[in-house]
């Protein structure tokens, strides 16, 4: 049986990689620009001047060990085409540096395969019954890193992959390997100290305040298990800290992205503009017109980068509490991944200029949600419908449309029929999610007829973004909300039969436990 489940995997991923090879020669965004730059400035200049120069727009802002990671593609890349290595050369783009740039994110992709497979495994330790072709399916076509790493051009798979593989360690109690996987993901992109906070208090509860260990063992333990990748990361830019920091936190950058990622600010913005129309004040235009940087707030209060912190932490605590709560094993690490689902997306929906990307920080986890709880798969399904489309003017190009369309309908359909093919109950989506399902036929309708037909596009040039921008955080908010509420009922997901249909997680423990007892039975009657 394990023969079989690791060939199927391996043909999903040998499918993947097929589909991101056909992707190749599509639109890519002014990211390949920057990773271009990147590796021309790790390539062309001393250590200590990575993350002064600004010879290019696009400077150096991920962290050292990423910088690293640039330094050694760029060895590669100098036997390929040394042009794309010169700092002088802005948006070189020959078919060579192409093909070595969209490979580059292709092999990387295998950390992901790895990480996703570790999660898998992990998996059926916890007695969960799931589809091992669907998970698969869910998580190497994932339609969101298609979009991002394989059209518009970034490395999120591999960062997902180190993510999962920390994740994977920790559901195998593997707590100090995890702590330093998870330290090194960090220093290679700081936006998942998002998760951090279910990773700490996780780790917290289990590993330094388990009763088998000395707790002040396990602190010093975990302390240097999570230094040691920041010592080799920063340790030889010691001396220049201060400028990384301010490359790695930019808080001058604004509120907002240039596009409005589908979160809580956006829906604030749309307040203030309609509010300040409807009182005839004058609209403040900058944060429509595309400029990133810090504005004023027309009616509503100007939103600072504290503000946005102090919500942020708020909007954690409760599910931080739930999981230190938690006494048995087996289920907080169900509610582990739920902590890592929702601190990730509080991040997002309150953060300070979220990008859109990072709506995928928790539909990748809740992919491994979908097979727990059908309430978990509908959730995950509401979100992927709004994340995932909420990437679309990410791939404005013209010639994206039909590709962006096929593939966003090919994983939702089937995710939706997966869904109701897994949990054989009546239809768990109320009227009102339904309603909002089919809403997303309306936004490409005003997109590519009624803006085009009445030409909005030109008087209202980002009317189409926020329509997008709104519809999606109506969506994302929505199922922060009931998610969070369904993740805090403690006897929610662990209820009797009859009353609601009970985890498959507890009702495999509740027939080993069964089991056991009539075996033991029947040995005692033999006796």
């Amino acid at each position: 049986m394990l023969e079989t489940y690791k060939s199927k995997f391996f043909e999903v991923l040998l499918l993947s990689t097929c589909v991101k090879i056909l992707l190749i020669p599509a639109y890519h965004s002014t990211d390949f620009e920057v990773h271009r730059n990147w590796l021309a400035i790790a390539h062309s200049l001393p250590l200590n001047r990575w993350y002064y120069d600004d010879t290019n727009e696009w400077t150096l802002d991920y962290p050292p060990l990423f910088a690293y990671f640039e330094w050694l593609l760029a060895k590669v890349a100098q036997h390929v085409d040394p042009e794309m290595l010169q700092l002088h050369n802005s948006n070189y783009v020959s078919k060579k540096t192409k093909y070595f740039q969209r490979f580059s994110v292709i092999i990387m992709d295998i950390v992901y395969a790895c990480g996703a497979w570790r999660m898998l495994k992990g998996f059926r330790s916890l007695h969960i019954r799931y589809q091992p072709i669907t998970a698969e399916a869910l998580l190497l076509l994932n339609v969101g890193l298609l979009f991002i790493d394989h059209i518009h051009f970034q490395y999120n798979g591999f960062l997902f992959g180190v993510l999962l593989l920390s994740i994977s360690c920790l559901l195998e109690e593997r707590y100090l390997l995890g702590c330093t996987v998870f330290a090194t993901l960090l220093n290679l992109k700081h936006i998942y100290l998002y998760t951090a906070p279910a990773f700490g208090v996780y780790l917290l509860k289990f590993y330094c305040l388990d009763n088998k260990r000395s707790t002040f063992t396990s602190v010093l333990k975990l302390t240097i298990a999570g230094l040691v990748p920041f010592a080799i990361s920063f340790g030889p830019f010691w001396q220049h800290l201060p400028q990384i920091l301010s490359r790695l936190f930019p808080f001058r950058r604004g509120l907002t992205h240039a596009y409005w990622a589908p979160n809580f600010w956006a829906l604030y913005n749309t307040a203030d503009k309609v509010v300040a129309k409807a009182l005839n004040i004058s609209i403040a235009e900058k944060y429509t017109s595309g400029i990133v940087q810090n504005y004023e707030h027309s009616v509503l209060p100007s939103v600072r980068p504290l503000t946005t912190f102090i919500i942020t932490v708020a909007a954690m605590l409760p599910v931080l509490i739930k999981l230190l709560c938690y006494t048995t094993k087996s289920e907080s690490k169900i509610m582990f991944l739920r902590s890592v689902v929702l601190c990730s997306l509080s991040s997002f929906l309150f953060g300070w200029h979220v990008h859109e990307k990072a709506i995928l920080m928790s539909l990748i986890p809740f992919c491994f949600l979908f097979f727990v709880h059908a309430q978990d798969a509908k959730y995950a399904f509401l979100l992927s419908a709004a994340g995932y489309y909420s990437l679309f003017p990410l791939l404005f190009d013209s010639d994206l449309i039909v590709i962006r369309y096929s593939l966003y309908l090919a994983y939702m359909t089937f995710m939706d029929a997966q869904m109701l093919r897994f949990y054989k109950t009546p239809p768990i989506m109320n009227v009102w999610e339904d309603l909002y399902i089919d809403g997303f036929v309306l936004l490409p309708l005003y997109d590519h007829v009624i803006s085009p037909a009445m030409s909005l596009n030109e008087k209202l040039p980002f009317l189409s973004l926020l329509l997008t921008s709104v519809y999606c955080s109506v969506g994302v908010l929505y199922v922060f909300v009931r998610y969070y509420l369904y993740a805090l009922d403690l006897k929610f997901a662990f209820k009797q039969k009859g009353k609601r249909e009970l985890s498959r997680m507890e009702t495999k423990s509740r027939m080993k436990t069964q089991v056991k007892k009539k075996v033991k039975s029947l040995k005692e009657k033999l006796q």
